[in-house]
């Protein structure tokens, strides 16, 4: 009935020799519902375990005890608050676009269960007699999948912000589009060395390449820029500024409620998952055992053992996330950008040339041991040059900003010209009557 056959051995001749990936198209009608049935109920679970998951960890990083109540443990709790979602009176505000304001949360939604098509989950197994990989099913392309469909999804997220007509939820439209116009290069830019050192696109493939040694270790840096970039394009803590309840109410979302607001949630955290898993599997090996257990256990990446390795992978950096909106404030918005454009994307450029000319060179047979080194010590030399100068640059800027104040010189009244408080004697109206700010305090009306 369900027999394993040697870790990969199907695939990677089908990835070698079917370059259109055509294999994966070849299994039964039934056993391709049955696996995209099996990938939904997968992303459900995940995101009602994320929840709770979530809950608890912050409340014990906060001395709370967290969701405790509904189920064991409070294993419910995200199962409840879907049932009160749906539960809830849907409003519409009266002067929305009803049409754009209903297809915005299906928008952000569905882009997130389509990427998670492409991930593979373990090698080939034989289920009922059918040799089947663990996938849904592989693109020569499939990496850029991924793109395209956080670019759609996007789309919700502004068509929420603009059909809700308040200024609120239209800035924070804006600010999400812009937030993944920056980071979505730099992320594009990390899979590139990735893709120079696999000679593919398909996950499938990246995955085989790494049967001897993970992408994390060879290719460090573009894993730091991704680990960055995915939690730009996850609008999470420290980059949830298209939310911003501080400045924006709930930003793209405000004027939602119920089921409406509830697909916003569920696309957060499926986008939470599929970018986990795309890392898993660009950079920590996929499916495949941690070192320690493949050379010990000959039959680790195996038959369904590797679904257990890709699970808890997964859940590690779904933690990461956690402990990141836990520990982290809200950035400012220009450090965001910043951070983004003069970083990120400068940091990628110059590692993917570094990159290209090492594997170009190792082609035509030089050593690259001592390119290598002597790189990684003028990149070191170049960032800290550029650490000090920014900070030499920040430091003037705040000077220029507040400036030094003399023995003899008070502090400048912050009220004066209005803002950020208006003075105390500007005029404001009650009805019909105009009264001041000294006057409402002192309770003269």
């Amino acid at each position: 009935m369900l027999q394993s056959v040697p870790a990969g051995a199907v695939l990677a001749d089908a990835a070698t020799s079917d370059p259109t990936m055509k294999g994966f198209g070849d299994d039964p009608w039934w056993l391709i519902g049955g696996k995209v049935l099996a990938i939904f109920v997968f992303l459900v679970v995940t995101v009602l375990m994320s929840m709770w998951f979530e809950r608890r960890i912050i409340g014990r990083m906060q001395l709370r005890v967290g969701p405790n109540r509904c189920g064991p443990f409070g294993l419910l709790q995200g199962l409840a608050d879907g049932v009160k979602l749906a539960l809830k009176e849907d409003i519409v505000p009266r002067q929305v676009d009803k049409f754009v304001f209903i297809l915005a949360p299906v928008l952000s939604a569905v882009p997130a269960f389509i990427s998670f098509i492409i991930i593979p989950f373990g090698p080939t197994v034989s289920i009922f007699g059918h040799q089947t990989a663990l996938q849904g099913t592989d693109l020569p392309v499939a990496v850029l999948l991924v793109l395209a469909m956080s670019s759609m999804g996007v789309y919700g997220i502004v068509l929420a912000g603009w059909s809700s007509m308040s200024p609120y939820s239209l800035l924070g439209g804006l600010r999400s589009s812009a937030q993944v116009i920056s980071y979505e290069i730099a992320m594009g830019l990390s899979f590139v060395a990735v893709f120079l050192f696999s000679g593919s696109m398909s996950t499938s493939r990246i995955v085989e390449q790494q049967s001897h040694i993970w992408y994390v270790v060879l290719l460090f840096p573009s894993f730091v820029v991704y680990v960055i970039t995915m939690m730009g394009e996850s609008n999470r803590i420290p980059f949830d500024l298209p939310e911003g309840e501080g400045e924006l109410v709930g930003g793209f979302h405000t004027e939602y409620s119920s089921l409406k607001f509830a697909m916003f949630f569920l696309a957060e955290y499926i986008n939470l998952a599929t970018l986990s898993a795309l890392c898993t599997t660009l950079f920590l090996g996929g499916w495949r055992a941690p070192a320690p257990i493949s050379t010990v256990w000959a039959g680790a990446n195996e038959g369904w053992w590797p679904i257990l390795w890709f699970v808890i992978k997964l859940v590690l950096f779904i933690f990461f996330f956690i402990w990141l909106r836990g520990t982290l404030p809200r950035v400012r918005y220009d450090q965001l950008m910043k951070l983004g454009w003069k970083v990120l994307m400068p940091f990628s450029l110059g590692w993917i040339i570094l990159v290209a000319a090492i594997r170009a060179m190792r082609n035509e047979g030089y050593d690259t041991t001592q390119l290598t080194v002597y790189s990684i010590i003028v990149i070191a030399v170049l960032f800290a040059i550029t650490l000090v100068w920014e900070l030499m640059r920040g430091g003037d800027k705040e000077k220029q900003i507040v400036p030094d104040l003399g023995a003899g010189e008070a502090a400048p009244d912050a009220a004066a010209g209005g803002f950020p408080v208006p003075p105390m004697d500007a005029p404001h109206y009650h009805g019909r009557q105009t009264t001041t700010r000294k006057e409402v305090g002192s309770g003269i009306q």
